[in-house]
């Protein structure tokens, strides 16, 4: 990895699927506009991923079943690409391709980037869309509104969007980021200071959450949605592979509540497939973990203990 600190690629196909192709309210638009039309598109979402695991939660709260559908990568992959090796015959059931590669490539030839998920492709040309994961999750509350179920919740409500951008950029370079600045770092003084400052983000995260309920107030937004799928990962995976390990999520009360009573709410929970979680990391990063050995714990079914927090 070098003997630097860990950077995020953050360039991504900043295309945007709006309704009836229009310029959205948020957000530049830097590539091209695609119209919301039910059936169009696939979300191609790994289970492994937390970045995924977003928008797999986003499109089940709001409903969108029926309108995106969803295809889902296996856990482990090579350099080159997710692959959908959980599917038949190794291939997509829709896109028939054995590898998301395949539809970058069919937008973009010779895409030179990473291979992310989560990503929008359509369905009729196999033809990547945009993996702009941020924008990918808030256009589905704001583009995609006539489609959600009739008691979607607001994830966006607009009185508090402002205290909610900051802190979910908060959220996003101290902790979604955080952990992997601490497991990606290439040299002890880096990883030191992301682990310093991973655990202020925690520490302000448990004390914020210790007289409400939800990270915004009383209701769930989008802020915890993108808290929640790192959470879910931090004892399981970051805790010992990413050298997280000050104390484990189990050992931070509010926040292990807050973590349960989120992953005890219809939408999040059955989203959650620890055992791929834990080969993603595991098997994947083999410059962390070169023997490929999984680890069998922790124990899962304290999730499903009384979080008392209603």
């Amino acid at each position: 990895m070098g003997t630097k600190p860990f950077e995020r690629d953050m360039n991504y196909v900043p295309d945007r699927i709006t309704k009836d192709a229009r310029t959205p309210e948020h957000g530049e638009v830097a590539g091209e506009l695609w119209p919301v039309e039910p059936g169009r598109y696939r979300l191609i979402a790994a289970a492994a991923c937390p970045w995924a695991n977003r928008a797999i939660i986003i499109r089940k709260l709001l409903g969108l079943e029926d309108v995106i559908s969803l295809g889902m990568p296996g856990p482990t992959h090579d350099e080159r690409s997710w692959t959908f090796d959980l599917d038949p015959g190794g291939k997509d059931p829709v896109l028939g391709i054995e590898r998301l590669q395949e539809a970058y490539f069919a937008r973009i030839p010779d895409y030179p980037r990473g291979i992310t998920v989560p990503a929008m492709v359509e369905e009729s040309t196999g033809k990547l869309v945009t993996n702009d994961f941020p924008w990918i999750t808030h256009d589905f509350s704001f583009e995609w509104r006539e489609f959600h179920k009739p008691d979607a919740p607001d994830l966006w409500p607009d009185h508090l969007r402002e205290e909610m951008e900051e802190v979910m950029h908060r959220v996003f370079t101290e902790v979604n980021n955080g952990v992997y600045r601490c497991g990606f770092a290439g040299d002890q003084s880096s990883y030191e200071e992301a682990y310093d400052r991973l655990f202020a983000a925690l520490d302000w995260l448990e004390e914020r959450l210790t007289d409400r309920r939800y990270l915004m107030g009383d209701a769930i937004t989008e802020a915890d949605v993108r808290l929640f799928t790192t959470l879910a990962r931090f004892d399981a995976v970051y805790h010992g592979h990413f050298k997280c390990n000050r104390n484990k999520l189990t050992e931070m009360p509010a926040l292990w509540g807050y973590a349960r009573d989120l992953y005890q709410t219809p939408g999040f929970g059955e989203t959650i497939d620890f055992d791929q979680i834990k080969a993603h990391y595991y098997v994947v990063h083999d410059f962390i973990n070169p023997t490929g050995v999984v680890p069998k714990g922790p124990d899962l079914s304290v999730w499903d203990e009384p979080h008392g927090r209603g």
